[in-house]
């Protein structure tokens, strides 16, 4: 954390800044200038500016000290901020309030032990003292940060005749905050609510014992406002909250379900705690586990750990202790190289536990330590949990171990465990003996009443077949019954148990209530964040459930759009395109049932309020829309006659040796839209006619509407049995997991805003991604641009459809038309279209009164928004174009034929046009028939893409008993290598 910093002559520096030391009171000040945005309507502009010289280059959410801030609570947390200084001129309605103070109070307890107490940030609040813009001096404008420390603890008094173990509060530091956000909202209730330091409002009902209500009433100060002074309420901190403990008794169905889960039971197995020679700890594997523990502790949840590795750990000691105490003129004797193969003794397991169970937990301890977490450790044998008195003994022990927030691990105690029995008590449903980490793990789970058991291997999951051979498959979710169906093979390679025995503990786990995952804890890609992963709901591993969706799954689907995809591709080309004329026909037919799905979603997305204004419009299907959807599905039946199968090339090799480069399907195609249901029959025509399957993910916020689409489409194919081609994927399967799958998928088609194309850029993992991430779209207008055409290109270019990828963003203006009638037509058309825009940096230095200066020259507005930008030459155009577009489309208006073609050869974008709007940039006008989307990538496919962007090429060798040898040196044969003329092509 960093605070302002000043330079040797008092201005605020602006790249230096001071690092906030933990427990250091502080106070800085400086000189920020204002002089160049003096205009009175650029008070939220100013706010802005100085907000971020108090924050600095740091995100918002790490003032959150903790680091356990939650991004997406960012934007919510800043506008309290900028509420901060609009509440205080509440008496002053003309005045412009900006913030010159920042007081920032960091909240801190110590947790631990007495007698080693260890120091723990639980938050920090934040407070601007703001003042009138008009009584400042803007030519500098003094600003001071002020950083004070405040210790937190209260140490409740100990039962007596117990160790005085004190921990940090017991209580939701933060729930006073969260109320006066509430109340922040609703000024006149804010004084009263805060008065009283048990706040109740509509969800929220807080009990504290006595001990705790005091420390809330010292933190929650009532909100004052007089006459002279500020107004003090608390930020809400944006840390991750985690609901409370659900009713245990049933688990959960789903793994998007996971991240409800309070209280977690880690199962470390042997394979993942110990290194590949068995001998000693693989230390940075458990460090990185660790790590992930404390993390999910640190949100709140309860966190156990059922650890193996003290036996490998006492191996690695009682070798060291062997080859030590071999005397030293048996050493000497013996040499160096001998001293190596020196025999040591077989070691036994249980003397090993005894040597390895004291230093594995002193790792541990280490290792939490570091993370301010304490743990303690639990040994357990099957005895304990067949007497009954121990078995509450245990079951209290652990609930208050996590009630104290300590991470209890526990482990089978392997220095006086009995050899293991038979599985027999395995085949029942009310007890399960404790004869492997294992079977502890789930009897652990079933007994505290855990909401997850994470078992930690050094396999993925569960597969089909044994792991490693040519068709196994990783099973994701695993039911009960489904056993019967496994082959399992030997145990890993150190541990009691083996995949086996771990099932039939998820199950009974399972059984009891408790959710269960297996996944691996070994792979050096996945370890750093396994643990996490699972939590979040993420593809991780075998999940065990007891609910199976009435659909296939995700792989299922992806499969059956495969062989349906190849059994399309073998169709005649008339067939194929029957299909899409079908499909056209229905679109029309279907209208009224299609126009009330899609009210559905429009009615549900306008009560939700989730969805923007363009999202809206994007959402919405209209008779017209529909009818120009059958006329683009009918030009793609029409051109598709020829498109699969079409010989490009044929060369002679040799004598009766023929080649031929033939078009084919790519394969799979996974199409991920958002807000447009119509992009799923125009997708789906274009992969029929590819002959492709297809798989769609469409957005929640067009269910209805897509059910519909796609079951016309299927309706479509079945004329030909090929309805499985197309699958419209409607599992709780999250975007991140569908791009993982590259066995399956061949090619990913984002289509929606630009972050969802960079998320998916981004997860996907060997599966090429076609689209573009942003249509940041330019026109130039030159000195040579005629009046008539300018107003009409921009206009059409920006408010024809403002929302679409192809709309104008960025306007550049030579310089010789500022202040010419030309420019005054421009600004008076945009204003006219309540266009709203914005000033680049050349164009506000001519301008006394200038728009607000644009934040950033790479901006998609999507909206009624646009820059303007001042350029001296076509070549500076072109310039700009490279470094700020996004290579989608861009346009130049001149008379000037040489400058135009100047600009069309040297733009390096997927469409450069010559005064024509940026509009056209679409399949359908361009006579695709439709597009799956727009490509700026420079590789297979670019600009608007149709039919043939779907397509890739094989090669096919006819010959005759020929082989290589025939054409060596002394060979009979010789290589042509002719061209051969290309097949006509369908007149049709």
């Amino acid at each position: 954390m960093s605070i302002l910093r000043s330079e040797s002559d008092g201005s605020c520096s602006q790249f230096l800044r001071h690092t906030v030391q933990f427990g250091r009171n502080m106070r800085t000040g400086c000189k920020i200038s204002l002089s160049p945005i003096l205009e009175d309507d650029n008070c939220s502009y100013i706010q802005q500016k100085l907000y971020k010289a108090f924050q600095g280059m740091s995100r918002t959410e790490d003032f959150a000290v903790t680091g356990s801030a939650h991004s997406t609570q960012a934007e919510e947390w800043m506008t309290i901020l900028i509420e901060n200084c609009s509440v205080e001129a509440v008496n002053c309605t003309s005045c412009c309030m900006v913030p010159v103070t920042l007081e920032i109070q960091i909240l801190w307890t110590k947790v631990g032990l007495l007698s080693n107490p260890q120091a723990q940030v639980v938050g920090t609040r934040h407070f601007y003292h703001c003042q009138p813009l008009k009584f400042l001096d803007m030519s500098m404008v003094p600003v001071t940060t002020i950083v004070t420390f405040t210790d937190m603890t209260d140490w409740p008094e100990p039962p007596r005749g117990q160790p005085q173990m004190h921990w940090k509060l017991p209580f939701d530091i933060f729930f006073p905050f969260k109320i006066s956000l509430i109340c922040r909202r609703h000024l006149k209730m804010l004084c009263r609510a805060a008065l009283s330091p048990l706040v109740r409002s509509p969800g929220w009902c807080f009990v504290s014992p006595p001990h705790v209500t005091a420390a809330i009433s010292r933190l929650y100060l009532p909100c004052q406002r007089l006459r002279n002074e500020s107004i003090r309420c608390w930020s809400n901190i944006p840390f991750i909250t985690v609901p409370l403990s659900r009713a245990h008794g049933k688990s959960f169905a789903h793994r998007s379900e996971l991240k409800h889960a309070k209280r977690i039971v880690v199962k470390l197995g042997s394979a993942v705690v110990t290194r590949g020679d068995e001998c000693g700890l693989a230390l940075g594997r458990l460090a990185s586990i660790v790590e992930q523990v404390s993390m999910l502790q640190n949100q709140g949840r309860e966190m156990m750990i059922v650890t193996s590795g003290a036996v490998a750990f006492g191996k690695q000691r009682l070798r060291h202790e062997i080859l030590l105490s071999q005397s030293v003129r048996q050493a000497l004797h013996s040499g160096q190289s001998q001293l190596k193969d020196m025999a040591i003794p077989v070691l036994e397991a249980r003397a090993c536990a005894a040597a390895g169970q004291s230093g594995l937990m002193a790792l541990y301890e280490a290792m939490f330590t570091q993370y301010s977490i304490c743990a303690a450790q639990i040994l357990v044998t099957n005895l304990d949990f067949h007497d009954e008195q121990k078995r509450r003994n245990l079951n209290g022990t652990l609930h208050e171990l996590l009630r104290m927030n300590i991470v209890p691990i526990i482990n089978t105690n392997d220095a006086v465990v009995p050899p293991p029995e038979p599985n027999s008590d395995l085949q029942g449903v009310n007890v399960i003996s404790v004869k492997d980490n294992d079977s502890l793990a789930a009897r652990l789970a079933v007994e505290m009443k855990t909401d997850l058991l994470i078992v930690l291997s050094d396999v993925e999951g569960l597969f089909d077949s044994p792991p490693g051979s040519d068709d196994a498959k990783l099973i994701d979710i695993f039911y009960p019954g489904d056993q019967q169906s496994v082959t399992f093979g030997t145990k890993s390679r150190v541990g009691m148990g083996g995949m086996e025995a771990k099932v039939k503990a998820a199950l009974w786990a399972l059984q009891g209530g408790t959710s269960v995952v297996i996944a691996n804890g070994t792979h050096p890609k996945i370890s750093g964040h396994v643990i996490t992963d699972i939590v979040e709901g993420k593809k991780v591993g075998t999940f065990f459930s007891e609910v199976k969706p009435a659909g296939p799954t995700v792989e299922q689907q992806a499969e059956m759009a495969r062989a349906g995809g190849r059994t399309l591709a073998a169709l005649q080309p008339e067939q194929r395109a029957e299909i899409i004329y079908r499909l056209a026909d229905l679109l029309t037919d279907q209208r009224e049932e299609i126009l009330l799905a899609n009210k559905k979603d429009l009615e549900e997305a306008e009560n939700k309020g989730r969805l923007a204004l363009p999202l809206l419009k994007r959402l919405s299907l209209s008779t017209s829309k529909l009818n120009s959807l059958a006329i683009g599905l009918r030009q793609i039946a029409a051109s598709s006659q020829d498109s699969v199968g079409r010989v490009i090339r044929r060369t002679r090799i040799a004598k009766d040796l023929d080649l031929e480069q033939v078009t084919v399907p790519i394969g799979v195609l996974l199409v991920i839209f958002e807000s447009r249901p119509d992009c799923l029959p125009q997708v789906s025509a274009l992969a029929i006619a590819s002959g492709n399957g297809l798989l769609l993910k469409g957005g929640k916020e067009a269910a209805h509407s897509n059910q519909i689409l796609h079951h016309l489409t299927q309706e479509a194919l079945s004329i030909h049995g090929v309805r499985d081609a197309v699958q419209l994927v409607n599992t709780r399967e999250e975007v991140e997991d569908l791009c993982r799958l590259d066995k399956l998928i061949d090619l990913i088609i984002p289509r929606g805003s630009s972050q969802l194309v960079r998320n998916i850029q981004k997860a996907a993992k060997g599966i090429p991604v076609m689209g573009h991430s942003e249509g940041i779209c330019h026109v130039y207008v030159d000195t040579d641009a005629s009046v008539e055409k300018v107003t009409r290109i921009i206009r059409d270019s920006k408010c024809e459809y403002p929302a679409a990828c192809n709309a104008l963003e960025t306007l550049l203006i030579h310089r010789d038309l500022l202040r010419t009638p030309l420019f005054d037509q421009i600004i008076d058309m945009l204003r006219v279209e309540q266009v709203k825009i914005h000033a680049g940096p050349k164009f506000a230095s001519y301008l006394t009164f200038s728009p607000s200066e644009v934040k950033s020259l790479r901006i998609e507005y999507g909206d009624l928004e646009c820059c303007i930008e001042v350029v001296d030459s076509v070549q500076e155009a072109v310039e700009h174009i490279h470094k700020y577009g996004s290579s989608h489309t861009d346009v130049i208006i001149t008379e000037n034929e040489k400058t135009a073609e100047f600009f069309l050869q040297h733009v390096d974008s997927a469409c450069v046009f010559w005064n024509a709007s940026t509009r056209f940039s679409d399949g359908y006008r361009f006579g695709l028939g439709a597009e799956v989307g727009i490509s700026t990538s420079r590789i297979h496919a670019r600009g608007p893409v149709g039919i043939e962007g779907l397509l890739t090429t094989k090669w096919l060798l006819r010959g005759d008993n020929h082989v290589v040898s025939d054409f060596s040196e002394h060979g009979s044969m010789k290589y042509l290598h002719e061209s051969l003329p290309l097949p006509q092509r369908n007149a049709n």
